[in-house]
């Protein structure tokens, strides 16, 4: 009597189970950005790529989702995001939605600037002449060296021995 009602039990628990449901990709907040009047540009540096949306606001600057504070935590980052709304007075006057991949902080700031130096250029033609004296505008295409056969690194090589 006690195994009937283990089998029982058993079966009970199979049929009781039920599958979770299945989850929906969440909605990122960039799709409404792309849908609204957003000047948008590519920026890049080292292996990093920044699609930035500039839309008229009050000066907030989302990276990824995030706000950049919280993203870029070094003070140094959040100051060379913030160069091309300095040099061309417009710190408040746009709110901007980045997405980066690719390379590190460093690299992702970088793209993010350039990013936003082209779509302040788009949006306000007449500040080219400020962005392109301050080297906003052309693209750092400095990268890393690739690693030599026969080196430790891209140039550094074997440590010599006399004997």
């Amino acid at each position: 009597m006690t195994e009937e009602k283990k089998t029982v039990k058993k079966a009970a628990t199979k049929t009781t189970k039920k599958a979770a449901p299945a989850k929906t990709p969440a909605k990122k907040a960039v799709a409404e950005v792309k849908l609204s009047d957003a000047t948008y540009a590519t920026g890049k540096r080292k292996d990093s790529v920044a699609r930035v949306y500039l839309v008229a606001g009050k000066g907030q600057i989302i990276v990824n989702g995030i706000p950049m504070t919280e993203y870029f935590r070094r003070p140094v980052l959040q100051m060379i995001i913030a160069q091309p709304f300095g040099i061309t007075k417009r710190d408040t006057a746009y709110d901007v939605h980045a997405i980066v991949m690719g390379g590190g902080l460093s690299g992702q700031a970088g793209a993010v600037k350039h990013g936003i130096s082209k779509a302040l250029e788009k949006a306000e033609p007449d500040l080219r002449k400020t962005l392109k004296a301050a080297g906003f505008l052309t693209r750092d295409s400095r990268v890393v060296e690739r690693k030599h056969f026969g080196r430790h690194k891209a140039r550094r090589s074997t440590q010599f021995s006399k004997r």
